[in-house]
């Protein structure tokens, strides 16, 4: 399959054959979101207009603070904090209720400007993925080399394979996506269960030997095939 505009982005998070490539490929669009944001795109009318109505979740506020744009990120939660209050916490009308009132309240627990256009990105890649995936031998097998899939995009990737791939296809995905994640989970447990048991007195320092770097690592690990976020750790 020829390269093309659509299909060095997908290579390029799926070269490295380290981590889930599908956890790569949100980081990469999720950096770009965030710097698009908090430049020039703060103030356009039309973004202003999303972001004063969506706001960001906690994952998503926390990669606008390390943009080290305080100023931009205070413009944006002026303006959204003043359209909560006006529209939902100090509304008065006889058409919204205590139950619109929070109903409206709990919306911003689960709307996020960057999610949205995080996840449209991502539904277009893996569009392009599907198709590779069918038509490539090649990426077939870079596929099949990756380290790991996540849960949540394990989860993600059986729900639209089931969407865009012909019977055959899916059953051949299912098939080696199936085996990246069993083969994946079956080692983790093996380190997670060498990380406890290296505390009993017994093995005593067995943990500390350069080898045992996977096994140290274990946790953390887990933590990300599990969340597909990597732990913060100190």
């Amino acid at each position: 399959m020829r390269e093309s505009i659509l299909t060095i982005p997908v290579h390029e998070v799926f070269e490295p054959k380290e981590g889930c490539p599908i956890c790569r490929m949100r980081d990469t669009v999720e950096q770009h979101i965030c710097e698009y944001i908090m430049g020039a795109a703060m103030m356009e009318p039309d973004v202003r207009m999303e972001t004063n109505e969506q706001g960001f979740c906690l994952t998503h506020f926390e990669m606008l603070l390390q943009q080290n744009n305080r100023l931009s990120l205070g413009l944006m939660l002026n303006s959204y904090l003043e359209n909560a209050r006006h529209n939902i916490f100090e509304k008065k009308s006889i058409f919204f209720s205590k139950n619109a009132k929070s109903k409206k309240s709990a919306e911003i627990e689960c709307s996020c400007f960057v999610c949205g256009k995080v996840n449209w990105g991502i539904d277009h890649m893996l569009e392009t993925v599907f198709t590779m995936y069918v038509k490539d031998g090649r990426f077939r097998n870079l596929f099949n080399a990756q380290e790991f899939i996540c849960v949540p995009h394990y989860n993600l990737l059986g729900a639209k394979a089931e969407e865009k791939l012909q019977k055959a296809d899916l059953a051949n995905f299912r098939k080696d996506l199936d085996k990246l994640v069993e083969e994946y989970v079956k080692q983790l447990n093996s380190d997670v269960n060498d990380f406890c048991n290296s505390f009993d007195y017994r093995n005593a320092g067995s943990l500390h030997k350069p080898e045992m770097e996977h096994v140290r690592t274990s946790v953390e690990r887990s933590v990300e095939f599990l969340t597909g976020r990597k732990p913060r750790t100190k």
